[in-house]
């Protein structure tokens, strides 16, 4: 029987023998040769999101589309960029591109569902090949623990997580803002995403999966489920509707607090919380509740107190509104998720953030901040800051190529990762959590720490959790 513990055991440690196999079934990237200053660049999901990252990494001018995988190779979303790189090899299974042209890969574009990012990183890390990966980084906390883990073995692999906003005016202004003192004594966040969700219209008295519908001619769905148990298939798993499953995304707190929290996370070197605690409206055991409430409390860092952080989502369920907030408003260029939300009329998506002298507001991605009330800033004398020397998918492209770092690789985003990890558990289990961070192990509750690592992967994906 396979349980947590010798599934933890192996899973943790790595295996020379199988990654060595792994290694000869496909040509490692260490021989591979760009074309002219370029990257050659394999596009693993490649409608949709996968669409919109593909066009911005090849916009930049750096990248050579070199291939084109996606498990549902042939329906309506593939047809644009089939047809815009038509050169491209193509694939609906990334094991068979890696195994078929792996020496002519030299970085990967992953845009799949959330529970597909680990298997892709893992495979692609271990041979070398650079990793660009849509948020959130992992599914689970042990997922993000051993892609971090991966990286750092392979020092030479370029990583970097799809929140784009994180090498827009946003990062530049919170980093050079808590150089100066400006942003100090935080004690406070509130983070928030109210928009509405798919999901925010199914019934919350379900009581089992959806039922079996015919699985459609184009799809390889044995592949797209990955290392996750086997379900029969259903149309309300496809297509984006897997974010709003327990077993396939992380919600609304994965797919935005990426795009909210990632700043205020780095800079302020949260880490990991000691204390996670819900309050949910909706809450079911298979989809994410209709509203949530998690508040984070991480604790002091060096000269830094400690900080209360809270996560609103739900349409109606918005954060308090401190006095001289002023206009919500968002920066251009953030994209839309596809999901027909409607933007909620009082506050878009963002943060608030609470200081000993001063409170700050900001959207998402970019989206800069201001000092509120306006009064406050009147006296302050702001540092200038910087001009990003690239966007996030040039960052990527150009690090690859030696003439820059990443600004969110596995070994900063991976961290906030496993934050929203530990977010889903409480979610999941509707219950308070209280995490050791130096242990890395939930303390009050067996179950709940069980799921730190998951339920063991599917038959035949087990490899990618020993590489």
């Amino acid at each position: 029987m396979t349980t947590r513990r010798n599934f933890l055991k192996t899973a943790t440690l790595a295996s020379a023998g199988l990654a060595a196999g792994l290694r000869a079934n496909a040509a490692s990237g260490s021989s591979s040769v760009s074309a002219g200053n370029k990257v050659n660049l394999a596009c693993i999901g490649i409608g949709n999101q996968g669409e919109h990252d593909i066009k911005a990494l090849d916009k930049t001018g750096l990248a050579n589309v070199v291939a084109l995988c996606d498990v549902d190779l042939g329906a309506k979303h593939t047809q644009n960029m089939l047809a815009k790189f038509p050169k491209a090899k193509q694939f609906k299974d990334f094991r068979q591109m890696f195994d078929k042209m792996g020496n002519e890969i030299e970085a990967v574009c992953i845009a799949v569902p959330d529970h597909a990012h680990f298997p892709i990183s893992m495979l692609a890390i271990s041979l070398g090949k650079h990793v660009y990966v849509e948020k959130p980084m992992a599914r689970t906390f042990l997922e993000a623990q051993l892609m971090m883990d991966a990286a750092q073995k392979h020092p030479k692999v370029v990583t970097q997580v799809g929140n784009q906003g994180h090498s827009d005016a946003n990062y530049f202004q919170f980093k050079t803002w808590v150089e100066a003192g400006i942003i100090k004594d935080i004690t406070k966040i509130s983070a928030h995403m109210n928009n509405d969700r798919r999901w925010h219209k199914w019934d919350t008295n379900i009581y089992k999966l959806p039922d079996k519908e015919p699985i459609p001619e184009t799809l390889d769905w044995d592949t797209w489920m990955g290392a996750v148990p086997y379900h029969e298939y259903n149309s309300k798993y496809h297509y984006g509707d897997w974010r709003c499953w327990y077993d396939f995304g992380m919600g609304a707190l994965g797919d935005w607090g990426a795009h909210i929290m990632d700043t205020a996370h780095e800079f302020l070197q949260l880490g990991l919380p000691y204390e996670i605690r819900p309050t949910l409206t909706g809450h079911n055991d298979y989809f994410f509740p209709t509203s949530s409430t998690i508040l984070f409390r991480f604790p002091a860092r060096d000269d830094m107190p400690p900080v209360d952080l809270t996560w609103y989502d739900g349409v109606n369920n918005l954060p308090p509104i401190p006095k001289g907030y002023g206009k919500s408003e968002l920066a251009e260029g953030i994209p839309s998720s596809g999901q027909g939300e409607i933007v909620a009329s009082s506050i878009n998506p963002g943060k608030i953030i609470y200081g000993k002298d001063l409170t700050f507001k900001g959207g998402s991605h970019g989206s800069t901040l201001s000092i509120i009330p306006e009064e406050k800033a009147k006296d302050i004398t702001l540092p200038e800051v910087p001009k990003s020397s690239s966007n996030h998918y040039a960052n990527f492209l150009r690090a690859c190529l030696g003439k820059e770092k990443t600004r969110s690789p596995f070994e900063i985003h991976g961290t906030l990762s496993q934050v929203f990890s530990l977010g889903v558990i409480a979610q999941r289990l509707n219950a308070p959590l209280y995490f050791d961070c130096r242990l890395k192990q939930i303390t009050n509750n067996p179950f709940a720490n069980a799921m730190l690592t998951g339920l063991p992967p599917r038959k035949g994906w087990e490899q990618y959790y020993k590489l």
